[in-house]
């Protein structure tokens, strides 16, 4: 399997692949499971996308709606007639470069490592919190992973939590989420400041990436010691779009000639 397309070592949601190959949340798929032309991997509602986009076909995309697709320009046009909304979304990747002492959370909040026995209080979270632990599968799988901090109250609930969200072998590029009531009380500072210290501590760097317009994860990042590595741009997509044998593909701007039509679809690769 042509694993070389993925980045090895890489920051940001490029450790998509690693993660998903070491810790088994997120999914393979091929045009063919014998010497495949194209291949994505999927984990938490992102996509990485490679190889020959002559291989796939825009039906074949559809399992990958509504999500965040990273795919070289060359798909463009497979991809706009995959979906009824294609949206090129600026992202910015941070690497974790300068100390920053940990700080004291409010009274009666302790900030320490997430453990199996956490996972209930992980589950219960507070309304739209389940993301924060989609790329372990749930919150067993993070719970249990050894790579999430938490601030907690006295009762044992989450105030906040950071998480390696996705795990390389070089880089973990790391995620932060924290119940609305509790904001603007340093609790994301607390838990990501000791998350990164784990994350060294286990010989790797910590890495963060974000829209070009989230300014408060720009800024939490850059009061947490991250900067800025590089920028690329990835694809929001919309509901696929009704397909049948003959739909054309569109003009590609970057390219500047229609591919030819493919003629498989991407598979689940077992």
């Amino acid at each position: 399997m042509p694993f070389r397309w993925f980045a090895a070592g890489a920051p940001g949601t490029a450790a998509l692949p690693e993660h998903v190959l070491a810790h088994g949340a997120g999914q393979w798929w091929a045009d063919r499971a014998d010497a495949p032309r194209a291949l994505a991997v999927t984990c938490a509602g992102h996509v990485v996308l490679r190889g020959d986009p002559r291989a796939v076909t825009a039906a074949g995309l559809a399992p990958f709606a509504s999500g965040h697709v990273d795919a070289p320009l060359r798909f463009l046009p497979v991809l706009g007639a995959a979906f009824e909304r294609l949206v090129p979304v600026e992202r910015m990747v941070y690497v974790h470069r300068e100390p920053v002492a940990a700080t004291r959370p409010p009274r009666g909040v302790r900030v320490r490592p997430v453990t199996a026995d956490d996972a209930a209080a992980l589950a219960v979270g507070w309304p739209g919190s389940d993301w924060i632990h989609g790329s372990w599968g749930g919150a067993e799988g993070l719970a249990a992973s050894g790579r999430a901090v938490a601030a907690f109250d006295r009762g044992g609930r989450v105030l906040s939590v950071a998480c390696a969200y996705f795990a390389g072998a070089a880089y973990e590029d790391v995620a932060v989420a924290t119940a609305p009531e509790h904001r603007r009380r340093g609790l994301a500072h607390a838990c990501v400041t000791a998350l990164t210290a784990d994350i060294a501590a286990r010989g790797r760097t910590a890495s963060w990436s974000c829209a070009r317009e989230n300014r408060p994860s720009r800024l939490l990042a850059w009061t947490t010691g991250f900067r800025l590595a590089s920028e690329h741009t990835r694809f929001a997509t919309g509901a696929p779009l009704p397909q049948t044998s003959d739909t054309p593909l569109p003009q590609s701007a970057a390219l500047g000639k229609p591919l030819p039509n493919p003629t498989s679809p991407l598979m689940p690769l077992l």
